[in-house]
């Protein structure tokens, strides 16, 4: 099987754009300010764009897409053609387990940081009071989700390279090898003519 050029424009666009939604949702994580209620003593937390949880959810669809792609294209280096013992083979066997570690990483980093961007502190306090705490999504979480969103897109491609020089053709390669030494073993029969005998 040989690296389908297509295949690979499809998937490194697909991380690429996971990885600048991971920018600007690192960028635009929601902020908020503790301001006064207008009708009672009190006061509240006052949020803004919730632009980042979208962002993030975004880029958590595009990264598992991508990796369906790669493991339907390579059929998850277990269901595949046969793999020949050698340096590909570990390779590839190596950044199988590299994008699917790094790929699980960048999800939960994704999904963590929009859920925590979308929420809300509801608790309000006595204006003048102690300053009560607004909860929001710390630094870095979209960051560290897009490191690893990099290192998935890496670690695909040099898996998807190295799977498809260690792919023998498994069963269909050795079957016909198969055929071809029955085919020597056993060569066809030689037609042999009858002659008629003398009657004694």
């Amino acid at each position: 099987m040989a690296v389908s050029v297509p295949i690979l424009a499809v998937l490194i666009s697909l991380y690429l754009i996971a990885f600048v939604l991971t920018v600007g949702a690192e960028r635009r994580r929601s902020t908020a300010v503790v301001v006064p209620d207008q009708y009672d003593e009190r006061t509240y937390c006052l949020y803004g764009s919730d632009a980042s949880t979208a962002y993030g959810l975004v880029a958590f669809g595009l990264l598992l897409i991508s990796q369906t792609i790669i493991n339907g294209v390579t059929k998850c280096l277990c269901f595949g053609k046969g793999l020949t013992a050698g340096g590909s083979t570990t390779c590839a066997v190596f950044f199988f387990v590299f994008s699917w570690v790094t790929f699980l990483g960048a999800e939960s980093c994704l999904l963590a940081g929009s859920a925590r961007n979308a929420y809300h502190t509801k608790y309000r306090g006595i204006f003048g009071g102690e300053d009560i705490s607004c909860m929001t999504l710390r630094k870095g979480v979209f960051a560290a989700g897009g490191a690893l969103t990099l290192l998935s897109m890496a670690g695909s491609i040099l898996y998807y390279w190295m799977q498809t020089k260690a792919d023998t053709g498994g069963w269909e390669k050795h079957h016909n090898e198969g055929l071809a030494m029955a085919a020597a073993d056993f060569p066809p029969q030689q037609q042999h003519q009858t002659g008629n005998f003398d009657k004694a």
